[in-house]
C-alpha cells in the first residue's frame, strides 16, 4: 500500500513540476570548460552523451534588502566554477507527500536564482561560432507559480536529438515572486514597486542567455522561450512585459492562460470598499501580524500596522521566513499550490490594460508564437477532487458519476482552450500575420491499474505533453503510466513533437519537422469557418497528427453548455457557467444572459 500511496500521489506531484528524478552524482568533465562572461564554468557528461551545466547563477541572491526587489546581476567569479549540482528549489510548501527540506517542513532555498543548461557534446576547441550557433530553447517550469524548480527537466535528449541548447531557469515564487504591499513601494523605483518579482527574475534570466548562451554554442538570436501551465503563463507574460522585448525572438505556450488580478485585488483587504483577494497582500501582512507576539487579533493587527509605518512593516515583512510567509496564505488547492494574486498590471513591468486590449491592439512583443492545450487539461485535478471522485483508500480513484465527469472536464478544458489558445491565437493572428501557431494534445492511451482505467479518468490531462516534447519518459513515479503496448506510438509522437519545436526554435515556424518528412503544421487561419487552424497531437492509432479546424469561442462554448442535455436542470447549468466565468474568465456577462443565467451572482470560489 505504501508503495501504491507514493505512486499516485507522485505521479500528480511530479506531473505540476515538483519533485526529481533520482540521479548519480555527477562528476566535472574537463570536455565542457566554458568561458562565461562573469568567468569560466566546467559541466558533467548528461543525457545521450551530451553536456550539461547546473546551477549557473544569473542573479545575486535575492535575499535580505533584496528581498522583494528587482534582480540584482550574478557577480562573477574567480577560478574554475563547477556546475554540477542542481540548485535549490526557491522557497515553496512542502510537497503533496511530506518532507520538506526545511525544519518548518517548507522545501528550498531563498538564494535560487540559478540555470541549468543543456548543449550537444561540442569539442571545447569547437564551440560553434558566429554563423554556426544553434537555436536556444529556454524552459520555465509549471506549478501554479508556487511549487516547481528546474530539477525535473532534462534538456540532454532535446539537445541531443535536434542539436538545440536548452536552458531550464528558475524564479522567485509564491510571496516571494508576488507581492503587492505599499510598504515594499516607499521610496523604490517603478520595477521594485512593482510586485512582480517573479517576472522580472525570467527577464533577468533572459537578459544572462542573450550575453552568455554563445559560451555554449547557442545563438542569442534564435532564443525561443517555452513553458507549460505556470510556465506558459509567465511565457505570455514575456509576450507581454515591454521589458523582455529584444530577448527572444520566438516563443511556445504549453497550456498557458492570460488572466491578472486588478491592484485592488492585489493589495486590498477583503474589507475594503473595492475588495482585495483572500491572500491579498494586505491580508498577508495582517495574519503575520496576528501571529507575531503582541498582535493576537485582527484589530490588534491593523493597529499594529499603522504604528510600525511602511519602513517599519517593510522591515517587519524582511525580517519573516519564507515558512512563515507561506502559513500566512490560507486555502491552498492541494499539491502545494497556493491561490493568491499574481502578475500584476503595473504599468512597468507588466501592461497596465487587460489582455484583450493590449493584444488586438499589437503592443506586444510580435514574435513567431505556438500556443496550445491538452484535450482533457482539467481531468489531472478533477482525478483527486472528492466531489467527482470517491478515493478507495485515500489514493485510488473510483468515479462517482462518468457522465457527469466528463461533462465538466471537456467544457472546463475547452474554456482553458479558448482562454490559452484560440482567443489569444485570434488576436496575434490578426495583427502580425501567419506566424501563429495552434495545437492540441490528445493522447489518451496511459495503462490502466487495479480498476482504475486511466486512460478513462486521466485522458490527455494537464501538463502529459511534457515527456514527449523533452523526449524523456523515464520519470519517477509517472512510468506507471506508460505501458509496453503503448511505447512505439509513444515514441513516434514524442520524435514528431520535439522535431516541430526544434524546427520552429530555428526557424520560427514548426513546418514539416526538422527531418521535413511530418505532416505539415499550418498557421492558424481565420479566413473561414472550415480553415485549419491547430495541430492535434495523437497516435496514428487514434487518428495520428493532423490539422483541425474545431476552434472555440465563448460564444459557441455557451452554446454547446446550452444546448447539453447532460445539465439536469437550467439552475445546474448557470451555477456550471458561473464557475467557468470566475475560474479562466472566460466568458462575457453577456453569454451568461444569453443562457438565462444572473450575470451578476458571483461566481463561486472552487474550480
Amino acid at each position: 500500500m505504501r508503495s501504491i500511496v507514493a505512486l499516485l500521489c507522485g505521479m500528480l506531484v511530479s506531473a505540476c513540476g515538483l519533485g526529481a528524478p533520482e540521479r548519480a552524482p555527477r562528476v566535472a568533465a574537463p570536455e565542457t570548460k566554458r568561458t562565461t562572461a562573469l568567468g569560466e564554468v566546467v559541466g558533467s557528461i548528461a543525457s545521450e552523451g551530451t553536456h550539461a551545466w547546473h546551477g549557473i547563477p544569473f542573479a545575486q541572491p535575492p535575499t535580505g534588502e533584496r528581498r522583494w526587489r528587482a534582480p540584482v546581476p550574478a557577480a562573477p567569479w574567480s577560478g574554475v566554477r563547477e556546475a554540477i549540482v542542481d540548485p535549490a528549489a526557491c522557497p515553496q510548501p512542502a510537497p503533496a507527500l511530506g518532507g520538506g527540506d526545511n525544519p518548518d517542513g517548507t522545501q528550498g532555498d531563498e538564494d535560487c536564482l540559478y540555470l541549468n543548461v543543456f548543449a550537444p557534446a561540442f569539442p571545447a576547441e569547437a564551440v560553434p561560432g558566429a554563423g554556426d550557433r544553434r537555436p536556444v530553447m529556454v524552459w520555465i517550469h509549471g506549478g501554479g507559480n508556487s511549487i516547481g524548480d528546474a530539477r525535473l527537466y532534462d534538456g540532454g535528449h532535446l539537445a541531443a536529438a535536434h542539436g538545440v541548447v536548452v536552458v531550464a531557469v528558475q524564479y522567485r515564487l509564491g510571496p516571494l515572486g508576488w507581492l503587492r504591499h505599499a510598504s515594499l513601494r516607499a521610496g523604490a523605483d517603478a520595477r521594485d514597486a512593482s510586485g512582480n518579482y517573479g517576472t522580472l527574475d525570467l527577464i533577468e534570466a533572459l537578459r544572462f542567455v542573450r550575453a552568455n548562451v554563445a559560451a555554449f554554442g547557442g545563438d542569442p538570436e534564435r532564443v525561443t522561450v517555452f513553458g507549460e501551465s505556470a510556465g506558459g503563463r509567465n511565457t505570455f507574460t514575456m509576450l507581454q512585459s515591454p521589458l523582455a522585448r529584444g530577448l527572444f525572438q520566438r516563443a511556445i505556450v504549453q497550456s498557458g492562460g492570460l488572466s491578472s488580478p486588478t491592484l485592488a485585488e492585489a493589495e486590498n483587504l477583503t474589507s475594503d470598499p473595492e475588495p482585495g483577494h483572500p491572500n491579498s497582500g494586505g491580508e498577508l501582512l495582517l495574519r503575520l501580524l496576528e501571529a507575531h507576539a503582541g498582535a493576537g487579533d485582527r484589530a490588534a493587527a491593523r493597529a499594529e500596522a499603522a504604528a510600525l509605518g511602511d519602513e517599519g512593516v517593510a522591515r517587519f515583512l524582511r525580517e519573516r521566513t519564507p515558512g512563515e510567509l507561506l502559513a500566512a496564505y490560507t486555502g491552498s488547492s492541494g499539491m502545494g499550490l497556493l491561490r493568491f494574486p499574481q502578475i500584476f498590471p503595473d504599468g512597468t513591468v507588466m501592461p497596465a490594460d487587460a489582455a484583450e486590449e493590449h493584444f488586438p491592439a499589437g503592443r506586444y512583443n510580435q514574435v513567431p508564437v505556438i500556443t496550445g492545450t491538452n484535450r482533457d487539461e482539467t481531468k489531472l485535478f478533477m482525478a483527486f477532487d472528492r466531489e467527482y471522485v470517491r478515493l478507495w483508500f485515500r489514493i485510488l480513484p473510483s468515479l462517482r458519476d462518468p457522465v457527469r465527469y466528463e461533462r465538466d472536464a471537456e467544457y472546463q478544458s475547452l474554456a482553458w482552450k479558448l482562454n490559452g489558445t484560440d482567443e489569444p491565437a485570434r488576436w496575434m493572428r490578426a495583427v502580425q500575420g501567419p506566424k501563429v501557431f495552434g495545437y492540441r494534445f490528445d493522447w489518451d492511451e496511459a495503462d490502466s491499474f487495479l480498476w482504475v482505467d486511466w486512460s478513462q479518468v486521466l485522458g490527455a490531462a494537464h501538463a502529459f505533453e511534457i515527456p514527449f516534447v523533452f523526449g524523456d519518459f523515464d520519470i519517477p513515479l509517472l512510468r506507471s503510466l506508460y505501458g509496453e503496448e503503448s511505447l512505439a506510438g509513444r515514441e513516434a509522437l514524442s520524435r514528431a513533437m520535439m522535431s516541430y519545436w526544434a524546427e520552429f526554435a530555428a526557424n520560427g515556424t514548426p513546418g514539416r519537422g526538422r527531418g521535413g518528412d511530418l505532416p505539415e503544421w499550418k498557421s492558424w487561419d481565420e479566413s473561414g469557418p472550415e480553415s485549419d487552424r491547430f495541430l492535434v497531437f495523437d497516435t496514428e492509432a487514434d487518428g495520428g497528427i493532423r490539422m483541425s479546424a474545431d476552434a472555440v469561442t465563448s460564444s459557441s462554448l455557451v452554446t454547446r453548455i446550452i444546448e447539453d442535455d447532460r445539465f439536469a436542470s437550467s439552475e445546474e447549468r448557470c451555477a456550471f457557467l458561473a464557475e467557468l466565468r470566475g475560474w479562466r474568465r472566460a466568458l462575457p456577462d453577456a453569454e451568461l444572459v444569453r443562457a438565462g443565467c444572473d450575470a451578476e451572482a458571483a461566481p463561486p470560489t472552487r474550480g
